[in-house]
């Protein structure tokens, strides 16, 4: 299993927005693609005007086959124009990780 550990922060402020629009345009087409997630957070403490979503896939190219599909969907495409245009993100970080083999993740 590979894990996409996806960081965003968003400017002060403008993280409900982010995400008011990430549900409206991002997450169908997403979801379509890649899945549920294992986790969509919002952060309680610590740096402020972040979230995370965890991804699960089989390998390294079922994520690749997955991601160049909702790359290709003009739902996705609209979701990343609009959320380009709004602004609201100011840095991303991604991980890959694997789990620890004693504690795997059950999916």
């Amino acid at each position: 299993m590979l894990l996409d550990v996806r960081t965003y922060t968003c400017r002060p402020g403008t993280i409900k927005l982010q995400l008011e629009m990430y549900e409206k345009l991002g997450f169908k087409p997403q979801t379509r693609h890649l899945g549920q997630p294992v986790a969509f957070l919002v952060t309680e403490t610590g740096p402020i005007n972040t979230y995370i979503h965890i991804w699960a896939y089989e390998n390294a190219g079922d994520r690749e086959k997955k991601r160049a599909a909702m790359q290709a969907d003009p739902e996705w495409q609209a979701y990343l124009k609009a959320s380009a245009e709004a602004s609201y993100l100011v840095n991303q970080q991604n991980q890959l990780m694997i789990p620890a083999a004693f504690a795997p993740i059950k999916r």
